[in-house]
Parts: C-alpha cells; sequence; structure tokens
C-alpha cells in the first residue's frame, strides 16, 4: 500500500470521507461538474476538492455511476471515461487518498493504475470480475450491503432479520475476499443505509451498528441526506444537513470510523464537538 492508503487506513480516529459524484443524475449533486459538456468540467472538479480538502475531509470518494433508487446503470466504457481523468487530475494535483466508488472490474483496475487508494463498491465485488480486479490491486476495499439493485431495490424490501441479515450477508463476503487473497487489514465494511431498506429497516439496523462494529473491521456509514433523514424530519434533500450530521454523530459514538458525506465543514465541526467532549 501506498504512504496516502496507510494513513487513510489509520482508524485511530474517526475520517471524514467527501462524495464526489461525477454523474449527470446523482440524486443530491449530479451534474455538477458537467457545464452543458459530455466529460466533466476538471477545473471545476479541482476547485471543489481543494473546498474539500480545507474543509476537514480526509478521503475524496470519486463516482461516475449513480445508485440512486431507479438510477439505471451506465456501461464500462462510459464509467470509465467519467471517473479516470478526475482521479488522475486529483491525485497529480493533491495529497489526500482517493476512493474510486464503483463495481466495475475494469475501472477498479484502472483506477488502482491511476493512482486510487481504496475501492468502495455498492456490491461488495459481486459483479463478475470485480473480486479478481480488487484483489490483484492490493488496495483496500470497502464491501457494502445492498438488497437488489438499484433500479428497482426500493420495491417493497424485506428481510426475515434485517440486522441479522445484513451482518451475514458481509461476512460472506468477507470469506469471499479472503478466499480471493484479499487480506482483512484491506477490508472495511458499510450496511448500506437506504440500498433495499425502508425508514424501519435503516433504524433497526442503525441501533444494530454495534454489533457490525464488533465483527473487527472499520465500519463506513452514509446517511448523508438520504431519504431515511428526510423520511423522519419530512424535509427536501437541500434541507437535510442537520439531520445527516446527527445521525453521523450517532454512527461515531457507536463505533463507526468513516462517514461518507455532503456537508464537510458542518460535519467536521460536529465531530470536533463530540471528541472534546469526549476526550
Amino acid at each position: 500500500m501506498t504512504d496516502l492508503t496507510h494513513s487513510f487506513m489509520d482508524f485511530s480516529l474517526p475520517k471524514i470521507m467527501a462524495v464526489l459524484n461525477i454523474t449527470p443524475d446523482s440524486f443530491s449533486d449530479g451534474g455538477a461538474f458537467y457545464a452543458g459538456n459530455s466529460q466533466p468540467d476538471l477545473s471545476r472538479v479541482l476547485n471543489r476538492v481543494d473546498l474539500m480538502l480545507s474543509e476537514g475531509a480526509h478521503l475524496i470518494d470519486v463516482g461516475g455511476e449513480s445508485t440512486r433508487p431507479g438510477a439505471e446503470p451506465v456501461s464500462p466504457e462510459e464509467e470509465l471515461a467519467r471517473v479516470l481523468p478526475v482521479v488522475e487530475a486529483i491525485v497529480s494535483r493533491f495529497d489526500v487518498p482517493v476512493s474510486v466508488d464503483t463495481s466495475t472490474p475494469t475501472v477498479i483496475s484502472e483506477a488502482a493504475r491511476a493512482g486510487a487508494s481504496m475501492i468502495n463498491d455498492v456490491r461488495a465485488l459481486r459483479r463478475p470480475g470485480a473480486l479478481t480486479a480488487a484483489a490483484a490491486s492490493g488496495l483496500p476495499v470497502c464491501l457494502m450491503h445492498m438488497l437488489g439493485e438499484p433500479q428497482h431495490m426500493q420495491l417493497n424490501p424485506g428481510y426475515v432479520d434485517i440486522a441479522a441479515d445484513v451482518k451475514t450477508f458481509l461476512l460472506e463476503r468477507i470469506a469471499a475476499c479472503e478466499a480471493a487473497g484479499i487480506p482483512r487489514s484491506r477490508i472495511l465494511i458499510d450496511p448500506g443505509f437506504g440500498f433495499g431498506k425502508t425508514l424501519q429497516h435503516n433504524l433497526i439496523l442503525f441501533r444494530s451498528l454495534p454489533e457490525l462494529v464488533d465483527l473487527g473491521f472499520p465500519v463506513l456509514v452514509g446517511v448523508s441526506r438520504k431519504s431515511l433523514v428526510g423520511a423522519i424530519l419530512d424535509k427536501p434533500v437541500e434541507e437535510r444537513m442537520v439531520g445527516s450530521i446527527a445521525l453521523g454523530m450517532l454512527a461515531i459514538q457507536r463505533g463507526v470510523k468513516v462517514l461518507r458525506v455532503h456537508d464537510i465543514s458542518a460535519t467536521a465541526d460536529a465531530l470536533k464537538i463530540l471528541q472534546a467532549v469526549e476526550g
């Protein structure tokens, strides 16, 4: 692993992962870097990353395929065209770890060659070839739980026991990673809030976070601006910052090590307050 990856994998203190969606259709910030062009404007991207770092981000999570509910998949070629120039630009300009939010084997391999520091996969390396590509990359991986696919994951999702089902799934994917040659020291896990889960599922799963933490892997949580926050508060996406930060701090108190967020500065402030109080 590179020095940047080593520094990120030190979880003595919680980390802030900043969301950088290079997509025209993500639920919160889709199209922010396009300005009418077919490819992202790299100057806009780099300005945004510069701001993210000044606000307290520890890691930049670059995504080229929207996984919002109802999102349609994109071709590997399109995803690569969106992601690769951005990863290369960030790595050449900034001294910051870059995570790539992808399930696509070619994107995993090319992003690793371009200098990415982690693979963040909402499908937990289940696409054909993804597990092999991730193992060959030598990078840490984050394995997320998702029931179904984004196009239909919110259409009446059902579980026998949401907490137990998610835990079992993650343990199975961890075992698959280890069998493929990815050591436990390179694995993070994400319960996948909002991915094939009702509000009640999300709340039960949130209360069970300590059980996932007890598995011994760093836990990453992404609740920023999501529909569960909107459902609790009855507020649209643009008014969910406070609720998102509240859930994030509750997650940190339950042992979570990484928060994937849109509102970096406010999250960093809240985290400082929490750390000062808890000592």
